[in-house]
């Protein structure tokens, strides 16, 4: 048989060949941003194919016409990646790896969604296990794990009420990671190896996942602990600015994201802030901008639109829901509010020509017009089950999943 693996080059013009792929958790720029246009629907989206699947809120990702989703196996402490053919949807390889007991009033499976590099996949588990893999392909799709750690074990960090759920950061030789506690809220791993490349922070880890902003020397990893935000040189972790945001649940959850000029953080108890990088005495430095307690998010990251932020906040009570807001960037003051879109989280996803997808935990998904002065529904279907996983969205389709299936959807052009 013949064996081999695909070039980096030859995956990314393939990739090309058929638009922008969704690589990793919030999507290609981990910003909830996509390439894609969508026109309104005037009929259910169409149902490509489904797959079964095992429990998680992990989101699928799409790289290289290659559908990824990491899942618990049935009954078992373990967890499995799947690959499915992005068009078909027939499941072509998996590997499963042992995992440590966990339990949680929501859900047992993986949080954490994987990231897609080149050949390489890497998933962080509930339990703390980060993984990386090798995409081989040939006659056929197969999977080789080129590292494994257990690393709450290995930093003797406790795990969180609800479980690991930040997803990975790729950023140059280094996969990026909140695992939490003294020295080492924030590990980086060399990616190829699992070596560790630096280490910072004492914070304890939160539920967000890191991201990478800016260029050249200004570019640096941001990441939200159950401590505040906080910005960090790639290439060896240094602390170059943080921001108590210590949210009263330690719960945070959501991305930290550029709106404009702003950067922004939400929390669950605290509401949104709205920081300005740049520089103080010649270092980096994030200045308030301003805050609002009324823009708490649950898990939803906000996403802007022109010199709007659209945001998804919640309600703590006995009967929970939520509201999508419209926000001025600039002030933080809610122009409009549309009450009850959800229950508890509503994934906001934005288009090429500026319109907004949301699938909300009850698996309906809109299609929105972005206005100042008022809510404008454009289309909306029920399209699965409940979820919290955000959806990835790739060359006209969109790939969601619910508790009991991986399901494709053609949206069209």
């Amino acid at each position: 048989m013949r064996r081999f693996v695909l070039p980096l080059f030859v995956l990314v013009l393939a990739a090309s060949a058929r638009g922008e792929d969704w690589p990793q958790f919030l999507g290609p720029r981990r910003d909830g941003t996509s390439k894609e246009t969508i026109a309104p629907w005037k009929e259910a989206p169409k149902v490509l194919w489904r797959a079964n699947v095992g429990e998680g809120h992990s989101s699928p990702v799409v790289a290289n016409g290659l559908v990824f989703l990491h899942a618990r196996d049935a009954g078992d402490n373990a967890e499995r990646l799947s690959i499915y053919d992005a068009v078909k949807g027939n499941l072509l390889a998996s590997a499963s790896h042992p995992r440590a007991d966990f339990k949680s009033p929501f859900g047992a499976g993986p949080r954490a969604t994987p990231t897609i590099v080149g050949d390489r996949v890497y998933t962080y588990g509930v339990t703390g296990r980060l993984t990386a893999y090798q995409v081989i392909r040939g006659d056929k799709v197969e999977l080789k794990e080129l590292f494994s750690k257990e690393l709450l074990a290995e930093f003797k960090a406790k795990n969180l009420t609800f479980g690991v759920s930040a997803s990975p950061l790729v950023e140059g030789d280094a996969v990026i990671v909140l695992v939490g506690g003294s020295g080492h809220g924030i590990v980086a791993f060399n990616r190829n190896t699992g070596d560790v490349m630096w280490k910072a922070l004492d914070d304890p880890a939160s539920y967000s996942s890191p991201v990478v902003l800016g260029e050249g020397e200004k570019r640096q990893i941001v990441a939200l602990t159950q401590k505040g935000l906080a910005g960090l040189a790639p290439k060896d972790g240094a602390v170059l600015w943080q921001h108590p945001f210590q949210d009263r649940l330690n719960e945070s959850s959501t991305s930290p994201v550029m709106a404009g000029d702003l950067l922004i953080g939400s929390s669950v108890t605290l509401g949104s802030v709205a920081l300005k990088p740049g520089e103080s005495d010649g270092k980096p430095a994030a200045e308030p901008a301003w805050m609002r307690k009324e823009l708490n998010c649950y898990f939803s990251t906000p996403v802007p639109a022109g010199k709007h932020l659209y945001l998804v906040s919640g309600v703590l009570a006995l009967r929970p829901s939520i509201t999508l807001r419209c926000v001025e960037i600039a002030t933080g003051k809610t122009l409009w509010s549309k009450p009850t879109v959800g229950k508890y989280h509503a994934a906001l996803t934005r288009t090429a020509d500026d319109k907004l997808l949301m699938l909300d935990d009850g698996g309906s998904l809109t299609l929105i017009q972005p206005d100042g002065k008022e809510y404008k529904e454009l289309a909306r279907s029920k399209v699965c089950g409940e979820t919290w996983a955000h959806p990835a969205l790739a060359d006209g389709k969109i790939y969601l999943r619910d508790a009991k299936e991986l399901i494709c959807l053609e949206l069209g052009k």
